[in-house]
């Protein structure tokens, strides 16, 4: 559309001209109904009195839209009043409708804002409880610990026991306090002194085993499973039981050789040693019984690995093997002088060996052995002395000494 004014093109979608500035007055339309209805007032001798037919509306708009496509008309003042009300009572109501958006926007922010902090307060709430909750200290303990800092870690451990004496992370945290310090007596005593006051705790229980495991000290998990009484704890930890070794004669003073046997409940293998000494892999492992035939104390030491390396403790047993010892041999005839040819006999025991002199010196083994009757030397005083030793230790009987004198009649 042009301006009426300057005859700019006018966009169809604005009122005012943008190039002189001048208001663009709409006219509607050209209606063909008014063509008609002027026919009608002036009379013409064809349409006078007759109706407005359909089909000569019709004619007339198809005719008027061919001639008069861009035609435009001017209206009136009032007509210009209304359109202007109407667009703004247009602009009106799109101005609210963008204050009822701003508005619901607004809201929206401030929801969105409230929420925000709310959740903000949540994390900060959560955060809070979580730094000051038993999980909370232990992993801040840990931080100190790998930090170095371990009086602060030692705390930080110290709170948490407060907060939950059952669990055992923070035990385990001290005892790791201890360790890097190089205290390992003070690292164990965290555990045993725990266990003291809760001998059912089976998680404590475990902290411990796992220190000693940690630590290279196996040999005292046995000791520690020992003590406890509880069949729970016991079934919850079977795999690091080691039963002690069980030695087949009670311990005692024996006057005959004896055999001993060694058996351990929990399987695994036996090391054993007889010195006194304390046994290790490096033993002798248990096959057979074990013979004790030499006179004297010997002491059995065992200890019993289980399957998973668990040694047991130290089993010990004292034994003292002492052979009986016969009374001084019996030599015949006894002492007195002789005028016949006769012959000296020693009753000898089963398991000893007689041996004699015939000079008044004392026997030993090194002197003449006895086999049979000694004949008795003829016209001389022979002093005949007679011990007895035991074939199994050795040891000597007292001496029998015979005086004989021999003449010839």
């Amino acid at each position: 559309m042009r301006c009426t004014h300057c005859g700019a093109n006018i966009p169809e979608d604005q009122m005012v001209c943008p190039e002189c500035g001048a208001e663009v007055q709409i006219v509607p339309d050209y209606n063909p109904l008014e063509d008609v209805l002027t026919r009608e007032v002036r009379g013409s001798v064809e349409g006078a009195t007759r109706q407005i037919r359909t089909d000569d509306i019709r004619r007339q708009r198809r005719e008027s839209r061919t001639q008069n496509v861009n035609s435009t008309r001017v209206v009136s003042q009032g007509e210009i009043d209304r359109i202007r009300d109407e667009r703004r009572e247009k602009a009106r109501r799109q101005q609210q409708m963008m204050k009822r958006k701003e508005a619901a926007l607004r809201r929206r922010r401030n929801l969105l804002l409230t929420l925000f902090i709310f959740l903000v307060l949540i994390v900060a709430g959560v955060y809070v409880i979580y730094h000051n909750s038993y999980t909370g200290v232990v992993r801040r303990g840990y931080d100190a610990l790998q930090a170095g800092s371990y009086e602060e870690a030692q705390g930080l451990f110290d709170r948490a026991v407060v907060k939950d004496r059952s669990r055992a992370e923070a035990y385990t945290g001290l005892a790791e306090v201890y360790m890097e310090q190089d205290d390992l007596e003070a690292a164990e005593s965290v555990f045993l002194t725990a266990l003291e006051t809760q001998p059912s705790n089976v998680e404590l229980y475990r902290a411990a085993i796992d220190f000693y495991v940690n630590s290279g000290q196996q040999s005292k998990i046995s000791a520690l499973l020992e003590d406890c009484e509880d069949k729970s704890v016991l079934d919850a930890v079977a795999e690091y039981v080691s039963d002690a070794p069980e030695f087949s004669l009670k311990e005692g003073t024996y006057t005959e050789v004896q055999e001993v046997s060694i058996s351990s409940d929990t399987g695994g293998t036996i090391y054993y040693t007889t010195d006194g000494s304390d046994p290790t892999e490096g033993s002798t492992v248990y096959e057979e019984p074990v013979l004790l035939q030499n006179e004297g104390e010997t002491e059995i030491r065992a200890v019993s690995v289980n399957e998973n390396g668990i040694p047991s403790v130290i089993a010990s047993a004292v034994y003292t093997i002492e052979f009986p010892i016969v009374d001084a041999p019996a030599v015949t005839p006894a002492t007195g002088q002789y005028t016949e040819p006769t012959t000296i006999t020693i009753t000898v025991p089963e398991g000893y060996t007689a041996y004699y002199t015939m000079d008044g010196s004392t026997p030993t083994t090194d002197s003449e052995k006895y086999t049979g009757p000694v004949d008795m030397p003829e016209n001389s005083q022979t002093i005949f002395s007679a011990i007895l030793v035991n074939d199994q230790n050795g040891k000597s009987t007292a001496v029998t000494t015979r005086n004989y004198i021999t003449r010839s009649e």
